[in-house]
């Protein structure tokens, strides 16, 4: 069963290689590895499709403590200081905002916890229309670094305005609804004189 197991794997790595090589002259295609679905499964395991193409959601239990905001400027390269609750206003006129996601962009939430708080999380691939895999930091408010979250668009009109985070403990879609403000996309703009 073990062999059989890895010739799989190895075979999904092959794919996904050749998948690469033709993203190298080609842009890609928001698509779902999910057949028939922009969504996916209400639950899967780190044997399902999503995870070979885009590695297993994880908590990362070796680093130090970090809160969500120094993470994203890390990661993101978008040089926003203060509470991540007023990183949305603070992007207008220097950086681009929108609610398309883009590896790179920042996804920007609103009352993560109450209204008085938010949360920034970095992205990192486009899975799908309503499917985005984040990096992040302090989501379980412990400090630790998430990595390869999904985040479900659930917004009525497809537009990212309302959002659910995996829940990586318990392994399925979090049961809140999260306000999401949109997407800070990792350019200056040009200043205007």
């Amino acid at each position: 069963m073990a062999g059989l197991r890895l010739s799989w794997r190895a075979t999904g790595l092959c794919l996904g290689l050749l998948a690469l090589a033709a993203c190298a002259s080609a842009p890609a295609p928001i698509a779902s590895h999910w057949p028939g679905s922009d969504r996916p499964p209400a639950a899967w395991d780190d044997e399902d499709a999503g995870f070979p193409l885009y590695g297993a959601p994880r908590v990362l239990t070796d680093t130090a403590p970090l809160q969500c905001v120094p993470f994203a400027r890390s990661a993101s390269g978008i040089e926003i200081y203060g509470d991540a609750v007023t990183w949305w206003e603070q992007a207008a006129g220097k950086y681009p905002r929108s609610n398309l996601p883009a590896p790179g962009s920042v996804l920007v939430l609103e009352g993560y916890s109450d209204a008085s708080r938010g949360h920034v999380a970095v992205v990192t691939n486009i899975v799908s229309q309503r499917v985005i895999r984040v990096d992040q930091a302090n989501w379980l408010n412990g400090g630790e670094i998430s990595l390869n979250v999904p985040v479900l668009d659930v917004s009525p009109n497809n537009d990212w305005s309302e959002v659910r985070v995996w829940h990586i403990p318990g392994r399925h879609w979090g049961g809140r609804v999260y306000r999401a403000e949109g997407f800070i996309h990792n350019f200056l703009l040009a200043s205007s004189s």
